[in-house]
């Protein structure tokens, strides 16, 4: 940073810069911050806000010209929403940065149909989320406000955006289905890959049951082509369908480690690689099981596996097959057409494509799967990596219609603002609340256009309940990320939430009398999921951490809790499969003035580049010039401390974390390596991308997921 003197007068941009400058003292100037905020109010918001004489006109002119969806607001009378918009406003809410309230204002405000004029303020759109999820249910709907609006719960993008909208795509932030070894089950995706992504959906696909190049078509040899050329139509597919231009069409595929064309898999992130087979804008997820690591560690041959021969020997899709298990049994079976490369060149390539495009993201199959408390098998991520939920095949008549609708995952994400959860007056009442309404979420969600997202949405009620604000909260108490309280802090604030957010499931199943589908074949039904709660004895380690709690009046759930609510389980069911997958928040957290998921900060003074406005600067949440040295950045703490922080938190939550790792610039692909193996023996489920540091423009991060960011 630069030392600059006093300034006069300058525009909301400029001021923002200064962040960037420190003062005469050598401070960073965070009042320009908050002054830049101010003046985008005042020279830009304001004069561009539509005005209306009261909120009866403002309704009325928003339902009759299309803007607002009728139906929402006459679930109400007038009267409560009349209040509702009145406690919203009671709030005085005022963005604590300049990039919250610019984002707020580019990305998710209602603006007239020629996108120049603002027909919302924020708490206009928090009262409209309220009101969508709450569904008539007016005591909801105000508690919704207060989670919102205080900044305990944020919605995902998806929800946050279009609730309530006349004009919108999907609440839903995105979407994985897998992929038959057939024409119709690949044609059938790449018309889903468009559907869902003109709803404004992420979309991932499983591609370990597609046979390799080479297999044969109809038993003539050498006939297939393979998976590449399916990834290059559904790339061609995202590129073409967006959400009204709002948001980009995205997508990812995930291949095992074990399949025979996971080379050129990976050789299609390459630099310099062919025109003809590389993939510029769609994902890459490879799914490794354990096998894999100890082949390497011993330096042996991995065999490859052709799914089209394992398919009619087991009579099951390679995705239902654990490689671990039949590894040897494979190699060992002259019907399965196999080939070798060697187990370190594997991971050595890995290293090299990760090095140079951040991809792929990776998968510990066996990990996960050990985890999961589901009958049925994990075998493929989302675009951002945290989503593991159990998926069905699909079967198809040649015409293309359902022989018999399989089911597939979509993600109805949302996440607790740490901070300000711990600081809630009714902790408990913050994560039912949030819980509640991302079962809304999930109850309003109809994809009849994909029937098998639909069927699988309808059967497990499955949402995806995050956190972000982790660094935020460490540095705002005084504790290192990564330190010994912080670790215990991660775990004991975990741990609470698991508990209150299976309690809110449990209690909705008794109110709806009905559990998810399959919910008897569960380790939740049978029990067993509560034993490492009840056996043990879950209590903070440090003083640090007991004085946390202890503050905030936070009552940490006894072994007699857990008992209890293991009872009740296994009596009522939860309504819920899955309840928990820790996002990486992206948009949402500038608005939420909040660090991003729970990886550290990636610069004190973050750097962004935002269309035409250029360079934006953000400040860490509660940073000031007195607690600089606990904003230590992700690059400074290294990969090990993140591992270890979501290590804590894993085994909490029923699905993955997005877990990105931060590498210095002089690191190697050893040492990329290294952490990929630490992290599976940490037990840590899924990685996301892989982050060097930029040199030339230090502090700037990089762009995520365009759909799960939340």
């Amino acid at each position: 940073m630069e030392k600059t003197k006093n300034t006069p007068h300058v525009d909301y941009h400029a001021l923002n810069a200064m962040l960037n400058l420190y003062n005469s003292a050598g401070e960073i100037q965070f009042e320009k911050d908050k002054e830049a905020a101010h003046h985008y109010f005042r020279q830009h918001v304001n004069q561009n806000t539509v005005f209306f004489h009261d909120l009866k006109e403002k309704l009325d002119f928003l339902v009759n010209e299309n803007y607002y969806e009728a139906q929402v607001l006459e679930q109400y009378d007038f009267a409560f929403i009349k209040k509702l918009f009145k406690q919203a406003y009671a709030h005085k809410f005022r963005f604590q940065t300049f990039l919250g309230a610019f984002k707020y204002y580019t990305s998710y405000t209602l603006k007239t149909f020629d996108g120049k004029r603002y027909l919302e303020r924020y708490e206009d759109r928090v009262c409209m989320v309220a009101l969508t999820l709450a569904l008539g249910n007016q005591s909801l709907a105000s508690h919704l406000v207060e989670e919102i609006i205080s900044g305990r719960f944020q919605p995902a993008t998806p929800t946050f955006l279009n609730c309530g909208k006349k004009q919108r795509g999907e609440l839903v932030s995105c979407f994985l289905l897998r992929i038959e070894d057939n024409m119709e089950s690949i044609g059938r995706s790449v018309n889903s890959a468009l559907q869902l992504s003109k709803r404004g959906g992420g979309v991932a696909f499983m591609m370990t049951n597609l046979r390799e190049q080479g297999a044969p078509i109809k038993f003539i040899e050498n006939q297939s082509s393979g998976v590449v050329p399916v990834m290059k139509m559904l790339e061609d597919a995202f590129s073409y369908a967006n959400q009204l231009g709002a948001r980009q069409g995205a997508g990812a595929v995930y291949l095992h480690a074990h399949h025979p064309d996971i080379m050129r898999f990976l050789d299609t992130k390459r630099e310099n690689a062919d025109e003809k087979i590389r993939i510029k804008t769609l994902s890459l997820g490879v799914v490794i099981p354990d096998i894999t690591f100890q082949l390497a560690k011993e330096n042996k041959e991995m065999y490859l596996f052709s799914p089209y021969d394992i398919e009619r020997e087991y009579g099951v899709p390679m995705s239902e097959i654990s490689v671990t298990e039949k590894y040897h049994e494979m190699v060992n079976n002259k019907a399965i057409k196999k080939y070798k490369i060697n187990a370190r060149e594997f991971f050595q390539t890995l290293a090299e494509i990760q090095f140079e495009s951040g991809y792929p993201y990776i998968l510990f199959e066996d990990t996960a799967n050990r985890a999961n408390p589901i009958a049925g098998r994990i075998n493929m991520s989302n675009l951002c990596s945290e989503i593991l939920q159990v998926n069905q095949p699909s079967l198809y008549e040649d015409d293309l219609s359902y022989r018999e609708i399989g089911k597939d995952i979509s993600c109805n994400l949302g996440s607790m603002n740490i901070a300000k959860t711990m600081d809630s007056p009714d902790f408990a009442q913050s994560i039912a609340i949030a819980v509640r309404a991302l079962t809304a979420v999930s109850d309003m969600s109809h994809i009849r256009s994909v029937p098998s997202i639909e069927q699988g949405n309808h059967q497990s009620h499955a949402i995806g309940l995050g956190q972000m604000n982790l660094h935020g909260y460490l540095a705002r108490e005084k504790i290192y990320y990564g330190s010994e309280e912080a670790l215990d802090f991660t775990n004991i604030y975990f741990y609470t939430v698991a508990y209150h957010a299976l309690r809110t499931s449990n209690q909705l199943a008794i109110e709806r009398k009905a559990a998810f589908k399959g919910f008897e074949h569960s380790e939740y039904a049978n029990g067993r999921y509560f034993d490492k709660y009840i056996n043990e004895n879950w209590l903070p380690k440090t003083q640090t951490v007991q004085e946390l709690f202890r503050r905030s009046g936070i009552e940490i759930p006894t072994q007699a809790d857990w008992q209890s609510l293991k009872q009740s389980v296994i009596e009522h069911g939860i309504y819920n499969q899955n309840l928990q997958a820790i996002p990486p928040t992206g948009s949402i957290s500038y608005i939420n003035n909040s660090t991003s998921s729970i990886h550290p900060i990636v610069s004190r003074i973050e750097i962004r580049k935002e269309g035409k406005i250029g360079r934006v600067y953000y400040p860490a949440p509660f940073m000031t010039n007195d607690n600089l040295e606990y904003y230590q950045d992700a690059y400074q703490i290294g990969p090990e401390k993140i591992i270890d922080t979501y290590a804590v938190a894993t085994q909490h939550v029923d699905q993955g974390l997005s877990l990105t790792l931060f590498f210095k610039d002089d690191a190697t692909t050893r040492d990329i390596n290294r952490a990929q193996i630490y992290a599976w023996r940490k037990g840590i489920k899924t990685l996301y991308y892989i982050r060097l540091r930029q040199t030339a423009l230090e502090g700037t991060e990089v762009d995520g997921c365009v759909s799960c960011t939340l």
